[in-house]
């Protein structure tokens, strides 16, 4: 019996914890299937977002040339859009792109609004927003043909010869004229005058050397020569109208810029002999007179108006001077004592040779020679305005006033003389 009881006690407390047990098992049980469930919902919440990232992405992808996602990458603003779409009772949704860029934006006014620095008041009182922002945006691709490759030329190398020059300083210039005039009166003429004809020849030749440095020299030989007809001269067939041989050398050292120290020589005489109307007296000749000056001093070259107006001032305080007469008959008309043929004495000169050029048409050339021994004085001013006509043909006005006292005093004119002719006709120069 005793044996009995244990064995009863026994299979109660098997039943019990077998009981207990399945009462456990059932708990864990329950446990376990609330646990799975949620780690799905978890799972699908997850794939949920995961899906809506890949649709984002593939948004992205597909639109990358897509201007509603300026928004996102623009500096920090507050859009109105997508506060409207949370507050408003009657939303305005839009495609999902937008909507998708409007709840971002609206997460990050939530999240961080300490990043936005502007709204979009600012904007539009700044500029009006462009209206095609949310409109797909194409490129304009234009293809061009595939150039050609250019095959290289072989490269071949040639000797380099150098050529060394010696420079020079030489510089020759030639100008040269023919002008003719003629003057037709008739017989009848109710103010009077004749009939005439008339042609001058002119020529200059310059030969002038400049180092560039100090040294200047410069050679200018000047001839003129014009001859007149004329009917009431029954004497003469031809008279010398314009008569001069004249040589003028300068050798100079610059002192300053412009400025030279300066030794010039002047030399001139004539040609033909020269005759009045109706008079066989011989008034000039070849070498009577001739006269030679040679000074010292100094040259300042002039160079103005853009170079327009060039030239040289020479100023010779000291100057020997010397005239020569061949003709006996012309030696006290030139201020020779009777029985010399010469004479020399010293004084001051003063030069001046200018040349303006007024137009491209018009030239004006002006030569002012002043000189005084202080017992007499000589001074010259030739002018001549040449207008060029076209590149072989000009025409020339010449106005020649002079004064010189130790000429016999004219009761009209007194001391000073005066020449002046007009012409057309041909010119070259180089």
């Amino acid at each position: 019996m005793k044996y009995k009881y244990i064995l009863i006690l026994l299979l109660v407390l098997l039943t019990t914890g077998a009981s207990a047990q399945r009462t456990k098992k059932r708990g864990a049980a329950i446990e376990t299937s609330q646990v799975v469930k949620n780690y799905q919902d978890s799972l699908r919440v997850l794939r949920q977002r995961l899906d809506s990232v890949q649709r984002v992405n593939e948004a992205l992808r597909t639109e990358s040339d897509d201007g509603r996602f300026f928004r996102l990458f623009a500096p920090a603003t507050f859009y109105h859009s997508g506060a409207n779409k949370v507050l408003s009772l009657t939303p305005q949704t839009g495609d999902d792109v937008t909507d998708a860029v409007d709840a971002t934006l609206l997460s990050i006014y939530m999240r961080r609004p300490d990043l936005i620095r502007s709204y979009e008041s600012q904007l539009q009182q700044a500029g009006t927003l462009r209206e095609d922002v949310n409109q797909q945006m194409t490129q304009q691709v234009e293809l061009t043909e595939i150039a050609v490759p250019v095959p290289e030329e072989p490269v071949v190398e040639t000797p380099v010869v150098v050529e060394i020059k010696k420079p020079n300083f030489w510089k020759f210039l030639f100008d040269g004229s023919l002008q003719f005039m003629q003057n037709y009166v008739s017989d009848n003429w109710y103010k009077g005058g004749e009939s005439n004809y008339s042609a001058i020849g002119a020529l200059t030749l310059e030969l002038n050397y400049n180092d560039k440095d100090r040294v200047l020299f410069e050679n200018k030989l000047e001839t003129k020569l014009g001859f007149q007809t004329s009917r009431s001269d029954t004497v003469h067939k031809f008279k010398t109208n314009n008569d001069l041989l004249r040589l003028t050398s300068k050798l100079g050292l610059q002192a300053h810029k412009r400025w030279y120290y300066t030794l010039q020589l002047l030399a001139y005489t004539q040609f033909a002999r020269g005759y009045k109307a109706n008079d066989p007296f011989v008034y000039s000749d070849f070498m009577s007179p001739f006269k030679l000056n040679v000074g010292i001093g100094m040259e300042y070259k002039v160079e103005a108006m853009n170079k327009r107006l060039t030239g040289s001032l020479n100023f010779l305080p000291l100057s020997f001077n010397y005239i020569y007469v061949g003709r006996e008959d012309l030696v006290t008309r030139n201020g020779i004592s009777e029985g010399h043929h010469s004479t020399e004495d010293f004084g001051s000169q003063f030069t001046a040779d200018l040349q303006w050029k007024i137009s491209e048409q018009v030239l004006w050339k002006s030569r002012l020679y002043a000189n005084t021994t202080y017992h007499r004085s000589l001074v010259e001013w030739e002018n001549q305005f040449e207008l060029k006509v076209s590149k072989y043909i000009s025409a020339n006005l010449f106005l020649y006033p002079r004064f010189d006292d130790s000429n016999a005093y004219d009761d009209d004119m007194g001391y000073f003389q005066f020449q002046e002719y007009s012409s057309l006709g041909l010119a070259y120069k180089f």
